[in-house]
């Protein structure tokens, strides 16, 4: 069969965990999940293509006119929650103008497997991962077309809407590599990078932690070996030119013997890449941060939360202040840059406790900072607690009853105008120190990230997060932007000079 996985663009929305410049400024990462879709397809003996639309800024008009080049049997698309009526609107577009078969998946089919599918424009979803689904699936439309035998398959029949089972459990290792060859490796890039090419990874599923606010907690943990890992490394290395490597993992170094492993193995295969990952406080330890630094880490996203002990207890993280100090004095004593991911509007907090998270920030001196405003994301305990009492916005949202708009927090007596305005505020006063911005400046390693940084940084200060605000603040920063520039510039020139 030929397959067309499209990855359709997206627009901010309101209820969105982040402010609306971190999300313009985010990065360009590709649509991991469909290259592992189109790698499964492939393995099983069918034509795939992979269009990254958002990437390529595609238009639906000129999506349809690759697809008709194509000629696909069947199209696919990734579904999360937040982005469902945009998605829903692309499938409609193109199912109406090509008339073949649909299949989706992604997160919002684990959350809501038969509303995903009710649309008539959607054929066929898959529940959990692909590797099983999918081939059989394919199977099936070329034979019987009897879908019970699918696993872990949602479609509609003459009774309704049917979902197959799967097996609960699933080896990570069995998965083929992504299929990067199918995307423009060249384009991607998040918001820290600085080399080229730029990818990301995924070397394991699920985290058996409980924090109150992820939608991963408790879930089952499926980490790949060391090798596989390596070895996917390697292949984006000769492969992809690909230099830099963010691990999106939830919790990368959970198991310290497989994280040494995995070290051990790319210094053994001299493999110059730089790397990331995700990790929490009490993961790593003075050794392990030693091995990953020699491994190529550069950068490592720590999920702080928060400056104020009795709201990290709210939250079940585990972990304690003096904990969070230790950690990142170590990180930083390898070189290491520490990313503290934060949170805004969390159980029980005020502006006395945002401003107390602000300077336990500043006092850790944190190379990177994302402060979220926290969100009922489906799947949290918070959510659960929300339909508990009736209330399911998500559901409303993917079925149309609902509008894009700001969610309830009942956990705080913050209202939601003050947890957006905190929030910026967090940001602007973190990254506004004269000392903060010179040394960050004297990092910089090209003209190109210099202007990504310097847009955002102006963005915050002057845009705001109400679209028909942010047009009153545009002469203000067209000409701070252009002394910053030209300041900028300087400053990279002379840094430049004593590198060299």
């Amino acid at each position: 069969m030929r397959l067309a996985l499209i990855f359709n663009p997206f627009q901010y929305k309101i209820h969105e965990e982040n402010l609306r410049v971190v999300q313009k400024y985010f990065g360009l990462f590709p649509p991991l999940s469909l290259a592992w879709v189109a790698a499964i397809a492939e393995k099983a003996g069918h034509k795939v293509i992979i269009i990254d639309a958002r990437t390529l800024k595609l238009t639906k008009e000129e999506t349809l006119s690759a697809l008709k080049e194509f000629k696909p049997d069947i199209m696919g698309f990734m579904l999360t929650t937040y982005m469902f009526p945009e998605t829903l609107g692309w499938i409609r577009y193109l199912k109406q103008r090509l008339k073949v078969p649909v299949v989706v998946g992604g997160y919002n089919l684990r959350v809501y497997p038969q509303e995903s599918v009710l649309p008539p424009e959607i054929d066929f979803g898959v529940v959990e991962h692909a590797y099983y689904t999918i081939p059989a699936l394919f199977r099936e439309l070329e034979g019987d077309q009897n879908f019970d035998r699918v696993p872990g398959l949602v479609y509609k029949d003459a009774d309704g809407v049917k979902v197959t089972a799967h097996p609960e459990k699933i080896n990570f290792d069995l998965f083929p590599n992504p299929a990067r060859h199918l995307l423009p490796n060249a384009l991607y890039a998040e918001f820290p990078t600085q080399r080229k090419n730029f990818t990301v990874m995924i070397t394991s599923l699920g985290c058996p932690r409980a924090c109150t606010f992820c939608e991963a907690g408790g879930t089952l943990y499926s980490p790949r070996s060391p090798l596989t890992v390596v070895n996917e490394m390697e292949e984006c290395y000769h492969k992809y030119n690909i230099r830099e490597i963010d691990i999106f993992d939830y919790e990368f170094p959970m198991i310290r013997e497989r994280t040494l492993a995995i070290c051990k193995e790319i210094r053994n295969r001299k493999l110059d890449i730089t790397w990331a990952c995700r990790s929490r406080i009490d993961s790593v330890d003075e050794e392990l941060l030693g091995e990953m630094q020699k491994a190529g880490c550069r950068r490592i996203y720590y999920g702080i939360e928060s400056g104020v002990q009795e709201i990290l207890d709210k939250v079940n993280k585990g972990i304690t202040l003096s904990q969070i100090r230790e950690t990142i004095r170590l990180t930083k004593h390898f070189g290491i840059q520490a990313l503290g991911f934060f949170l805004i509007g969390a159980p029980g907090e005020t502006k006395k406790t945002v401003k107390q998270t602000v300077g336990f920030a500043k006092e850790l001196d944190l190379d990177y900072v994302q402060f979220s405003k926290v969100l009922a994301k489906p799947l949290t305990e918070m959510w659960k607690d929300f339909k508990k009492q009736g209330i399911d916005y998500w559901q409303d949202w993917i079925s149309g009853r609902t509008e894009d708009k700001p969610l309830p927090r009942p956990w705080t007596k913050l209202t939601n105008e003050q947890v957006d305005r905190l929030a910026k505020w967090a940001y602007i006063t973190y990254h506004s120190r004269p000392f903060f911005l010179f040394k960050s400046l004297l990092k910089i390693k090209s003209f190109t990230e210099l202007k990504r940084k310097s847009f955002a940084y102006l963005d915050m200060l002057f845009f705001q997060e109400n679209v028909s605000q942010a047009n009153n603040g545009f002469v203000a920063y067209n000409e701070n932007f252009k002394r910053l520039i030209a300041k900028s510039k300087n400053l990279l020139r002379h840094n430049l000079r004593l590198k060299r």
